[in-house]
């Protein structure tokens, strides 16, 4: 699997910063250049830096500038390197080292040493971003922040928090009839849709008991409308388990139903144990989301009047009368939940939420989950069989490959989640035309885009990203030249022959055959004549693969010749 990473030299001697990225250029290194610290900040700023090497001979306050560089960044998990003489005194490598410096390197300079120990920084630098991803998925951010800032993570009281409940009706039956192995996979396969669903209205994933799941909204996050987001997340669940349920009927296939409660009301929140911590919530609250889910009809939402009275202009609901709370005693109004009024929905048909619901519910105005999941399943269902390369698989490459170079340029989220509008709808056009698809492309995304929360202004910006993948159009900003690069990504990957040879069958389907030798000047021409990657990091990361593309394919030219002869 690659691997990338932004590496920046701090040198203010020209000679040296080229030198030394020659040394790393290429194994997925991002390596960007500086001639001192002052040029340094702001790429800092705005890129997630791996690792830094930064000579600090030539200034009397180095240490003190290592530590405003360390303060400099919003990212935590930096290597920095010092680069020094052969003869620097012991004393200013110790102070380096004590400052936050965790090696160096010296002129004249070993490149197999320089890259051993890169290998080994970059290989600590992919292990922080792992554990800090785990550690996300255990522990809310909230609570990681206070955890890494105190040490310690006091109790919360919060007067009005949400909790959710889904549960597998007649689990342990249908348990009985799968093995093990299925049993979990199935499991998981639901409760990983849950997830994606429960991040997309920014609640948070508490843990799973069983077949059941539990979730809560307002405990965590700073972000408002709980109960409404709550509800927003409990119809997704609610409508993926009906379809499921329907498409696995139509293959008379079983079928699992679940059942779903929320209340909302005051919560205590806290971590527990001492050696394997556990983040959980205690309270009525809690007793009373359950009860809800347990009184539910299967494949229903069962809410409280303390959910239903701050919801009722948004959503449908329908009255159930007092229901008794078990154990605890006592008994409390519910309501069924049914689904989102037209006005306040997306396409008027109750389901998903308008722009402007979104926006009052502190989301992002534009439902990328759904118009991806849209464009994919048209893509899927409507290509010709003869569009064999621009495809599903090369959409969704296209969409990775933009992501990383847009991580590694260190673009915006909102101007990431453009980007990738683009990337899935740059080729949609082949449905309809294998010419001018761009602009079947960009008609497709202006008539769309408007009913998932899009902008006018953001569709002009997509429009124009998708019109810069035409080869007669040159891209003009970051986020065209990020597409661009992003097209023609395995032009430096090792996959490159795989997807070549899509694209000449393509071709083919098309009635334009090639021979072999015409095929091959076809994609030299190409790749010596035509294509330019635009991006520094493109430039870091495929320039080389693509010469050694262009080498192998003038062999094979050369050995295709001489045979014919």
């Amino acid at each position: 699997m690659e691997r990338f990473i932004n590496i920046l030299i701090i040198e203010s001697d020209r000679k040296t910063r080229v030198g030394l990225k020659e040394m790393l250029t290429g194994s997925g290194n991002n390596v960007l250049l500086a001639e001192s610290l002052e040029n340094a900040f702001p790429i800092l700023e705005k890129k997630e830096i791996g690792i830094v090497l930064i000579n600090v001979e030539e200034s009397k306050h180095a240490i003190e500038e290592l530590t405003e560089l360390q303060k400099s960044s919003p990212f935590n998990n930096q290597y920095i390197i010092l680069i020094t003489k052969e003869n620097s005194s012991a004393s200013k490598l110790v102070k380096g080292i004590k400052q936050g410096a965790v090696d160096y390197i010296s002129t004249p300079f070993n490149p197999n040493l320089i890259r051993s120990k890169i290998e080994v920084f970059k290989s600590l630098f992919y292990k922080d971003q792992r554990i800090a991803q785990l550690l996300s998925n255990i522990f809310p951010d909230s609570i990681l922040g206070e955890l890494s800032n105190v040490g310690k993570f006091s109790p919360k009281r919060v007067q009005n928090g949400v909790v959710l409940f889904t549960d597998f009706v007649d689990f342990s039956s249908k348990a009985k009839n799968i093995n093990p192995l299925g049993l979990i996979k199935r499991l998981e396969y639901y409760f990983t849709k849950f997830d994606s669903i429960i991040e997309k209205y920014n609640l948070e994933k508490i843990k799973t008991i069983g077949d059941a799941y539990m979730a809560l909204a307002g405990v965590t996050e700073n972000v408002p409308r709980p109960a409404i987001r709550a509800c927003l997340a409990a119809i997704e669940i609610r409508d993926f388990m009906r379809n499921e349920r329907d498409i696995a009927i139509a293959m008379r296939k079983d079928f699992w139903e679940i059942r779903i409660g929320l209340h909302m009301g005051p919560l205590v929140a806290g971590i527990i144990g001492s050696s394997k911590f556990s983040f959980d919530v205690w309270g009525d609250t809690v007793n009373i989301a359950s009860r809800a889910e347990e009184a539910t009809k299967s494949g229903n939402i069962t809410i409280t009047s303390n959910i239903a009275d701050g919801i009722g202009s948004y959503f449908e609901t329908i009255p159930r009368g007092k229901i008794d709370i078990h154990k605890r005693g006592g008994s409390i109004e519910m309501f069924y939940l049914s689904k989102l009024k037209d006005q306040h929905s997306m396409d008027g048909n109750g389901l998903f939420p308008s722009a402007k619901l979104r926006t009052v519910c502190g989301l992002a105005s534009m439902d990328f989950d759904q118009l991806r999941e849209n464009i994919l399943t048209r893509l899927r269902s409507l290509l010709p069989e003869t569009v064999v390369y621009h495809d599903v698989p090369h959409t969704l490459n296209v969409e990775k490959a933009a992501m990383r170079y847009a991580r590694l340029e260190g673009v915006d989220s909102e101007s990431i989640l453009l980007i990738r509008t683009a990337a899935l709808f740059h080729d949609t056009g082949y449905i309809y035309s294998n010419k001018n698809n761009e602009d079947f492309g960009m008609n497709m995304a202006k008539s769309m885009l408007p009913n998932y929360g899009y902008s006018s202004i953001q569709i002009d910006i997509i429009n124009k990203i998708i019109n810069s993948t035409k080869s007669s159009v040159e891209p003009t900003n970051l986020l065209e030249k990020i597409m661009c690069d992003a097209d023609h990504d395995y032009l430096g990957r090792p996959d490159y022959y795989a997807i070549a040879n899509k694209l000449r069958q393509e071709y083919e389907n098309e009635g334009r055959e090639m021979a072999d030798n015409e095929w091959i000047k076809f994609q030299l021409h190409f790749l010596e004549d035509i294509h330019v990657f635009y991006t520094e990091t493109a430039k870091n990361i495929r320039d080389i693969g693509k010469t050694a593309r262009i080498r192998e394919l003038h062999t094979k030219l050369k050995q295709l010749e001489e045979s014919d002869k």
